[in-house]
This record gives structure tokens, C-alpha cells and sequence, in this order.
């Protein structure tokens, strides 16, 4: 179900945005190279939505605004469908999760260059795009329990074991087959 790619970078960026926000936060030396690793994951993790099979491909998942309102129409009526994948839901926050890391590591990267050194917007968008990532980080964790529990299955085993049980009745699975 999730390829070994994409839970190595799920743990890797939790990992990562977990130490650079409490124990490395004021860690200057560390807190880069951290820094570094979350981006290195991150551009190897988009490069793979865009080749890998199955569920890891961006094409998958990626819900369009219909899809995805669609969806949220479900959820209020507690008739959202399960998806062996991720469901539009999921797979938006993953992207905003995605953009918010490329915004916070690329102000990161730019804090260290002579040309922006001290400059404060590129300091602000940093601070303020990191506070958005906390949140965003917590609203993925509160949906990871929601889901595990309206449709009885463990979604943070999934992404340390890589397996969720197959589409059965009306499940919905967009993975493309694998040739």
C-alpha cells in the first residue's frame, strides 16, 4: 500500500519538523542541517509522485476542487467513502503540508545568504510559515485518528508497516495498475 519511499520521508519530515521546532529551535548549526535533510527528503519525494506506481503517484490522489468539496460534503454527512489511498481530504492537506515545508526551508536556506541576511520579511515568512506548519501538522494528526476511527483502521500502523486492507464494497482505490 505505501511504498517504503514514501513512509521513509513521512518519518523522516515528522522527524525533522518535530526536533527543528522544540530541541533544535534556537540550534543554529543543527537546526540547518536538519533543515537540509526535511528539503533533501522533500525534492526526493516530489520527483517520486511524479514516476512512482500505485498510491505514491501525485496523479493518484491529487483531488481536483469538485472532488475534494465533494468529499468534505460526505464527511458532514458521515458517508465519506474509504479509500485504499489517500481520500481528497488527506491528499489536500498533504499538498499544503508539502508547500508549507518548500515555503519554510527555502526562507530557511535564504536566511543563510549574504543577500538576505537580517532581512525581516524573509525572517517573518519563516517564523509565520513554521507556525502554519504546526498547525497543519496537527489538524493531519487529528484527521489520521478520525479516519482510523470511523472506518476501523489503524492509519499510523500503515505508515510504518506499509499495509492497509484491500478495497472491498464501495471503497474507492485511484492507484493506477502497475505494469
Amino acid at each position: 500500500m505505501w511504498d517504503p519511499l514514501v513512509r521513509i520521508f513521512h518519518w523522516t519530515v515528522a522527524g525533522g519538523v518535530i526536533a527543528n521546532l522544540t530541541f533544535l529551535r534556537h540550534e543554529e548549526a543543527p537546526h540547518i542541517y536538519v533543515g537540509y535533510a526535511v528539503v533533501a527528503a522533500l525534492a526526493i519525494r516530489l520527483g517520486w509522485g511524479f514516476v512512482a506506481r500505485g498510491h505514491a503517484r501525485f496523479a493518484s490522489f491529487v483531488p481536483g476542487p469538485r472532488r475534494l468539496l465533494g468529499y468534505f460534503g460526505a464527511m458532514m454527512r458521515h458517508r465519506e467513502p474509504r479509500y485504499v489511498g489517500h481520500n481528497p481530504a488527506g491528499a489536500a492537506m498533504i499538498v499544503l503540508l508539502m508547500a508549507l515545508l518548500a515555503t519554510v526551508g527555502t526562507t530557511g536556506w535564504m536566511m543563510g545568504l549574504d543577500a538576505f541576511w537580517g532581512v525581516a520579511w524573509v525572517e517573518t515568512l519563516h517564523e509565520v510559515t513554521a507556525n502554519l506548519l504546526i498547525g497543519a501538522v496537527a489538524l493531519h494528526v487529528i484527521g489520521a485518528i478520525v479516519e482510523s476511527v470511523r472506518h476501523r483502521e489503524n492509519l499510523p500502523l500503515a505508515m510504518i508497516t506499509g499495509y492497509k486492507r484491500a478495497a472491498e464494497g464501495t471503497d474507492i482505490d485511484h492507484a493506477p495498475v502497475a505494469r
